[in-house]
């Protein structure tokens, strides 16, 4: 379940969008559409421009450095429109133009080499002074608190836990990464790939919200725990890791088993994912589906083992 936003924001954000598809004030009978709707990010599309309002207190100057890197970048990371954030009812607003997303309902055309080669891009570049850490295990972090909120006596919740804290503390954001000088995006999945321009256009990555310098394992950590939780089809995930790796991705090893690499930011997603699937089906009143039960399954057999394994967490 969704959370509404600030009521105030989804109106304005509307009026701002329009005024800048149509800068010179021309009438304008197309419909806006309301493209996600959350306290912690609302976007609106209009034609061709989009316009976003961040979460409430998100760094002005952090967001700056992240859209610069976006600009600085424009065959990685879909271009902002502007290079600063606009201010709109306490919140920080960025535009951009529209992208195609990916096709849910068109599994098999997923683009899993256009985003292992973007990603391999993306950590290649140098990144500017001043870019903060990526977000991730920030991210992971909050749902694990979330779980606690919302269903501390759920049956599942204790093994997800004891998963958590089998994690080292850079992955609970308990501590600092070990790495610092790669920029990652930190929160990779398919829906943050389009095409631009719309519908014919190369892919991109969008949403520079968690973007910033990191372990670059943990952008490859969500497709490799869907494949270690039998959710990605071995073949799939083939895909995606062989061209990371002929794209000269830093994550991995250019040959040989990657999961030193990347069993840490898998299991840490792995924990994140069945946390936020206990927490928002405790709130809906409603059972884990199949999917969702692997991955709380997943938590239970990792609760009793060592992160430092050689290969994916038992299946």
């Amino acid at each position: 379940m969704t959370t509404t936003a600030d009521a105030d924001v989804l109106p304005a954000l509307r009026a701002k969008v329009r005024g800048t598809a149509h800068p010179g004030g021309a009438p304008c009978s197309h419909p806006d559409s309301v493209l996600a709707e959350r306290a912690d990010g609302v976007v609106v599309r209009h034609g061709d421009t989009v316009a976003k309002a961040h979460a409430p207190g998100t760094d002005p100057a952090h967001l700056t450095l992240r859209l610069t890197v976006a600009a600085s970048h424009p065959d990685t990371l879909l271009a902002p429109l502007t290079p600063t954030p606009a201010a709109l009812h306490e919140r920080l607003v960025t535009f951009w133009p529209y992208g195609t997303p990916v096709d849910p309902d068109a599994p098999e055309a997923a683009p899993w080499e256009a985003a292992a080669t973007l990603l391999a891009r993306l950590h290649r570049q140098p990144p500017p002074v001043g870019l903060p850490p990526m977000r991730g295990p920030v991210k992971a972090a909050r749902a694990v608190a979330r779980l606690e909120a919302a269903a501390p006596h759920h049956p599942a919740t204790p093994s997800v836990l004891r998963a958590w804290h089998s994690l080292p503390a850079w992955a609970r954001d308990e501590a600092p990464m070990p790495g610092t000088t790669t920029v990652c995006h930190g929160d990779l999945h398919l829906g943050q790939l389009v095409r631009h321009p719309a519908g014919t256009g190369a892919w991109r990555l969008i949403d520079v919200d968690d973007l910033g310098v990191g372990v670059p394992g943990w952008d490859l950590a969500r497709p490799a725990a869907w494949y270690a939780c039998g959710l990605l089809r071995p073949e799939e995930w083939t895909r995606f890791l062989t061209a990371y790796q002929r794209a000269d991705g830093p994550a991995v090893p250019a040959h040989g088993d990657p999961w030193a690499a990347l069993d840490v930011p898998a299991r840490a997603l792995t924990v994140q994912t069945a946390a936020l699937a206990i927490a928002k089906c405790t709130a809906a009143g409603r059972p884990l589906d199949d999917a969702q039960q692997s991955v709380v399954d997943a938590c239970d057999r990792m609760s009793g083992i060592p992160p430092e394994l050689d290969g994916p967490f038992p299946k």
